[in-house]
């Protein structure tokens, strides 16, 4: 079975490496394991040894790859260990994301590149706020639906046309989200990380992630969490500053038939025909 050498990782692969498989073992106790709790623990969660216990793996195996050290990782080993740390798909899609076993980078994504047929299938939403995600989380495409619920965007800097950005910095976007600001922004930024994994050796990720973490207390507080989250079905609220509450089933894709790493998400209102009613007038004005 092949084997992956850690030695040929970036330094900031190995460093992302070690920092989640620590996160993983420090949230896991002994009971959830199905291990005796023994003995005073100067850390949370479990020990090294107990990790390497339950992968079959040694001790001293386990101690190398969670510093980072230069070793040999099948992927056997990875599956285990996945196991063992009781990883859900998504964060053990990250690990063996971290361990290098992953697309090439691709380019970002422009507007002018997106087929036709898919701008056209989102503006054709009519009363469903929709947009088209880059792999940068780069809104790049977006309804009239999308814009009366959620301001004209595309008038902001380049830059800052960016889901997590305007998560975190649109003091108007955290206001519509209410109580739901908190929850929606880790799992925006648990989507963050896990999509980091595919794209570290493209210095825009780490230039970003440290661009929120100057500016943001919370996502920097998020981000320490080293959670990984795919993308998700939820309901949604959103506070609109003139036609009030309006609920949505959001729901998330990736078109089969692109090659770029991109994401059509969808607001769908309830079908109690009140929210729907709201953006009829919305888009009356």
């Amino acid at each position: 079975m092949e084997a992956l050498n850690l030695s040929k990782l970036p330094l900031n692969r190995y460093k992302e490496l070690s920092h989640f498989l620590r996160s993983r073992r420090e949230r896991l106790t002994p009971k959830e394991v199905g291990l005796p709790q023994t003995g005073y623990r100067r850390t949370p969660g479990l020990r090294r040894g107990e990790v390497a216990t339950l992968a079959g793996i040694s001790l001293e195996w386990y101690t190398f790859l969670e510093q980072g050290r230069s070793i040999n990782v099948s992927i056997e080993l990875l599956e285990n260990l996945s196991q063992a740390l009781r990883l859900n798909p998504a964060e053990h899609r990250h690990l063996f994301l971290l361990a290098h076993c992953q697309p090439p980078p691709v380019k970002p994504t422009q507007s002018s590149e997106v087929n036709g047929a898919i701008k056209q299938f989102i503006k054709s939403l009519g009363y469903s706020p929709a947009c088209l995600l880059d792999e940068r989380m780069n809104m790049i495409v977006s309804n009239d639906a999308f814009k009366a619920v959620f301001g004209k965007l595309e008038q902001l800097p380049k830059e800052e046309q960016n889901y997590i950005w305007v998560t975190f910095m649109s003091a108007d976007f955290r206001a519509m989200k209410g109580d739901q600001w908190e929850p929606h922004a880790k799992r925006v930024v648990a989507q963050f990380r896990a999509k980091c994994a595919q794209y570290l050796d493209d210095p825009w990720w780490n230039e970003q992630t440290e661009n929120l973490i100057a500016a943001s207390p919370e996502f920097k507080a998020y981000w320490e969490l080293h959670e990984v989250e795919e993308d998700t079905t939820e309901h949604k609220i959103i506070h609109h500053p003139t036609a009030g509450k309006l609920a949505f089933d959001y729901l998330s894709f990736r078109p089969q038939e692109t090659v770029a790493d991109i994401l059509i998400a969808i607001h769908v209102p309830k079908e109690d025909g009140i929210t729907e009613g709201k953006i009829r007038e919305l888009l009356a004005e």
